[in-house]
């Protein structure tokens, strides 16, 4: 189930792969344009971010491939297909920075965490840069010697 953090809003679902995987640059807290039944979905948790991005087409930003499981009691023809594509809620001025990143410099959009936020249901859009081998070998270097600092530092 989710997770209540202490800034008012609950986690429902995280992308960790991506802080893994991608250099974060830039990060967006966007809204989505949902169905009924992927909200009641979204509520009870049933999201998966791990293979999401977003395209910019038509001066609009387009969420593709995160999964959200169809809801259990919706009747199948009103119920929603688990992949579609999502446009997120961004203002203009927003996207027309992102639109000169994205195009020029090859970064890419990924979906980071979905959260329920007074009742909204928003996302972490980060701005990301795809990390080399040896950049994701020096990440865990660096989790695990913080791991031991903690490990020491609590005998104490």
């Amino acid at each position: 189930m989710p997770a209540e953090s202490g800034d008012g809003y609950k986690v429902i679902s995280d992308n960790r792969q991506a802080r893994y995987e991608y250099e974060i640059l830039e990060t967006f807290e966007t809204g989505l344009e949902l169905l009924g039944s992927e909200v009641k979905s979204i509520r009870q948790g049933k999201v998966n971010l791990r293979d999401g991005f977003a395209l910019i087409r038509d001066g609009e930003v387009w969420l593709h491939n995160v999964h959200i499981s169809p809801h259990e009691t919706t009747n199948k023809a009103y119920n929603h297909e688990a992949k579609r594509t999502r446009k997120l809620l961004m203002r203009r001025d927003e996207i027309r920075k992102l639109i000169g990143k994205v195009e020029q410099q090859g970064l890419t959009l990924v979906p980071l965490k979905m959260y329920l936020k007074r009742g909204w249901i928003k996302l972490n859009l980060a701005l990301v840069k795809g990390k080399k081998l040896h950049d994701k070998r020096e990440s865990v270097k660096q989790k695990e010697a913080k791991r031991e600092i903690d490990r020491a530092m609590k005998q104490y």
